[in-house]
């Protein structure tokens, strides 16, 4: 399993995980702000990517993860959920954290603890280390949602 910077080429990869994901994110593979923000990811080298051999020869994204350097935060991260509970999401946001600055706190919005789906998500990022802040309000999808930080002296 190999973290890749994600490229141009990746983005219909990008809307196709995007999409499996919308029913709990709430619309965004057709939204244009989405794809443009998905672009300007793409272009700063803060989208990142695993692929894997889809039919021997082409590879194909199935998870990535969207950090904000400005905001010192993880924006985006998803697994299509053919692969999920095979570590992707656990190196993805390592990966993330290693990416952003450790010596301040890092945030990340992810479901709150009242959304069965969620729970991988929330258990995932409380095993390195988040912690509830604050409450996020709903989502798109309008599911509640909580702000998760980690301090610097608990990064990994």
């Amino acid at each position: 399993m190999e973290i890749v910077y994600s490229k141009i080429s990746d983005f219909d990869d990008w809307l196709s995980l995007s999409r499996e994901v919308e029913p709990l994110f709430g619309p965004m593979a057709d939204e244009s702000g989405f794809q443009e923000a998905l672009k300007q990811a793409i272009s700063l080298n803060t989208a990142f990517c695993i692929r894997t051999e889809s039919d021997g020869t082409n590879k194909k994204l199935i998870a990535g993860v969207v950090i904000s350097k400005d905001s010192n935060e993880i924006l985006w991260l998803a697994v299509s959920q053919r692969y999920q509970r095979n570590g992707y999401g656990r190196k993805l946001i390592e990966f993330a954290i290693n990416s952003l600055n450790t010596k301040e706190k890092i945030n990340v919005q992810t479901f709150n603890d009242s959304v069965p789906e969620g729970k991988a998500a929330r258990k995932l990022y409380m095993e390195l280390g988040f912690k509830d802040i604050k409450d996020g309000g709903l989502n798109p999808a309008g599911i509640p949602t909580v702000i998760m930080q980690l301090n610097e002296t608990e990064i990994i």
